[in-house]
């Protein structure tokens, strides 16, 4: 028979009753006693970006490097950049016009060039600037990705945005830098060493589909819908479920499926939505 047992951390992890210490019952803090991570232990530091966020998800704690059969998180990163530049109030889409163009026929503009301190974030912002005719969400997710047949675009691409956001999460304290051999090559790694960064990130996603819900997409974090997201097509969104119940799990992923059925174009239209993160969501779920 399983339990529910709540770590310092606040994830839900599986154990037996046989391997309950005794008198734990007693010893585990009811819900609210607890101080929100959110509030204490965090910094400039170790305030992450989307993207990192969404690599963090991804990342083998000891090994130190994403799966090799993940094929989904190049372009899941690419789309982070877009939503977390719209957010963050440099990129928008173009007006819909007389004849209401879809989200993935609207061309993303530049609305803002003003640095956001991020090198990853300012060098698509000025791939997105400098281009002429402006391009639609989709098409920059390829170009961003290097997904491209023409020869002409290939400067769009970012390359090793793997490995610069691992640099940044050990500049933040998160990561760590090692080597380690493959028989045939060494290759670097990052494992994690700061794991409560991960482990607040892990709650805030579990949060947002359990005791969070507020079962309407635009009353949510607009950043934290955005990372349930794109987790999700970055195939890395089970990362953060693992931990849970069976019930638990079955109820968070039911919610998750919720968010994704979701029609993209009459979310963009409501009150205070991001049109280009609804965009992003539209071109990764088409």
């Amino acid at each position: 028979m399983t339990s529910l047992v709540q770590r310092s951390s606040g994830l839900v992890q599986r154990r037996t009753d046989r391997e309950r210490p005794p008198g734990e019952e007693d010893e585990e803090p009811r819900r609210g006693d607890e101080p929100d991570d959110e509030d204490t232990g965090d910094s400039k530091e170790t305030r992450l970006t989307l993207m990192e966020e969404v690599l963090l998800l991804g990342l083998k704690d000891r090994e130190g490097y994403t799966s090799f059969w993940n094929d989904c998180i190049s372009s899941g990163l690419r789309g982070c950049m877009l939503i977390e530049l719209a957010v963050r109030g440099r990129l928008q889409l173009e007006a819909c016009g007389m004849r209401r163009k879809g989200l993935l026929a609207r061309k993303v503009i530049c609305k803002s060039d003003a640095p956001t301190g991020d090198v990853l974030l300012d060098e698509a912002l000025k791939h997105i600037k400098d281009t002429q005719p402006p391009e639609t969400v989709q098409s920059w997710i390829e170009l961003l990705s290097g997904e491209t047949w023409n020869p002409l675009k290939l400067h769009y691409q970012l390359r090793n945005v793997r490995e610069r956001l691992a640099k940044n999460l050990v500049e933040k304290g998160v990561l760590t830098t090692e080597k380690q051999n493959f028989l045939l090559f060494d290759m670097t790694t990052h494992p994690l060493t700061n794991n409560p960064v991960k482990q607040r990130l892990i709650k805030r996603v579990q949060e947002a589909v359990l005791d969070r819900w507020v079962n309407d997409a635009q009353r949510m974090d607009k950043r934290l819908l955005a990372l349930i997201f794109l987790a999700h097509s970055s195939d890395v969104l089970e990362n953060a479920f693992a931990p849970l119940l069976d019930e638990q799990y079955d109820l968070a992923m039911k919610r998750v499926r919720r968010l994704l059925e979701l029609e993209p174009e009459g979310e963009s239209v409501k009150a205070n939505a991001n049109e280009l993160l609804w965009a992003v969501v539209a071109a990764f779920t088409k």
